[in-house]
């Protein structure tokens, strides 16, 4: 396993700092704080014609009110920003850091600027992976392991009812520009899955479910969604990343480790046939984040490994089998 340079890794670090600077100052309105239950979270609020409109900037924490503070110099230092976030991107890949290609990078870029990732979307799956390589400090593996042409995008369906606040433009209209179509599900009237034409791209919505894996609604998204149990453990407190592509792309990701225990545990759920090859696939990744996070960060691997086993016997029979199959990652998980 090889380890990116010092230079690559506070590239990366400043590249992600812009972006969210970006992020910020590019949402117009009065900072509005909005408490619900025990968060509290910013809003910009302005006037859209007779109405007032409230677009979401993120949940309260020191960093979100340091960059509302600095809003009006962040409007000012935006050309330097960008020109600086240009000069990285270049950087990172003369130091060897994996691009995003063209296609899925010109689809984050759409989704991100109508507000998916701003929202609380955040991609999960391969793409999601790749991106653990200037998180983690890491080159990505050569192979299958990194190789992917869908992009899932997973939302708290109770997160995106409380928001007030929508894409914009709305996804639908977003893909038809890129030349995606709906494809068609069980249930006609439910949407969840669209298709590139020519690139054979995949975009897919996804959120957690609590029992019954239906069909469920993201009206921050303005989208269906597909719901999938054990997916509430995967996207709980994500982190931002950096797509490599142009300028950079402000996305959300999950935690390296939650995302490493999770794929052990839909590893043993697949199915025979094509399921073999994802669980194969799911294993791969999880042994190689494992054996990355055992290094520089133990602690963050064992909260999450021994917080999955607590949650019920189910979960600990899925990681069990798994790990049966895996002897090196199943020593390293006991030894830390």
């Amino acid at each position: 396993m090889m380890s990116l340079g010092s230079i690559a890794m506070s590239a990366y670090t400043d590249l992600v700092r812009l972006l969210r600077d970006d992020a910020v100052s590019s949402i117009k309105g009065k900072p509005t704080l909005k408490q619900r239950g025990n968060k509290a979270y910013w809003y910009a609020a302005r006037r859209v014609g007779s109405e007032m409109r409230f677009f979401y900037i993120g949940e309260d924490s020191a960093e979100t009110r340091t960059r509302i503070h600095r809003i009006e110099a962040l409007h000012a230092t935006a050309r330097e920003r960008q020109a600086e976030r240009a000069r990285l991107v270049r950087l990172l890949r003369a130091e060897g850091l994996t691009p995003t290609d063209r296609a899925t990078g010109s689809i984050l870029s759409a989704m991100a600027d109508a507000g998916t990732f701003r929202l609380g979307g955040t991609m999960v799956g391969t793409n999601a992976f790749r991106l653990y390589e200037g998180e983690l400090g890491i080159r990505l593996p050569l192979g299958g392991m990194a190789n992917t042409g869908d992009i899932d995008v997973a939302q708290f369906e109770k997160l995106s009812i409380a928001l007030e606040d929508q894409v914009d433009p709305g996804l639908v209209e977003t893909f038809a520009a890129l030349k995606f179509a709906p494809l068609p599900g069980l249930d006609p009237r439910h949407t969840w899955r669209w298709a590139q034409g020519g690139s054979g791209q995949l975009v897919e919505f996804l959120t957690p479910a609590f029992g019954e894996e239906t069909i469920r609604d993201l009206p921050a998204l303005g989208v269906n969604a597909q719901a999938l149990n054990y997916l509430n453990f995967l996207i709980a407190e994500p982190i931002h990343a950096a797509a490599i592509y142009r300028a950079g792309v402000l996305v959300q990701v999950p935690r390296p480790e939650r995302y490493a225990i999770h794929k052990l545990i839909v590893a043993d759920r697949r199915r025979e046939g094509d399921g073999s090859l994802k669980a194969s696939k799911d294993r791969e990744q999880a042994a190689f984040l494992i054996e990355a996070m055992a290094e520089d960060r133990p602690g963050d691997l064992l909260w999450a490994y021994r917080t999955a086993i607590a949650v019920g016997p189910r979960w600990r029979e899925h990681l069990a089998n798994s790990l049966m199959r895996m002897p090196d990652t199943r020593n390293i998980l006991q030894s830390l």
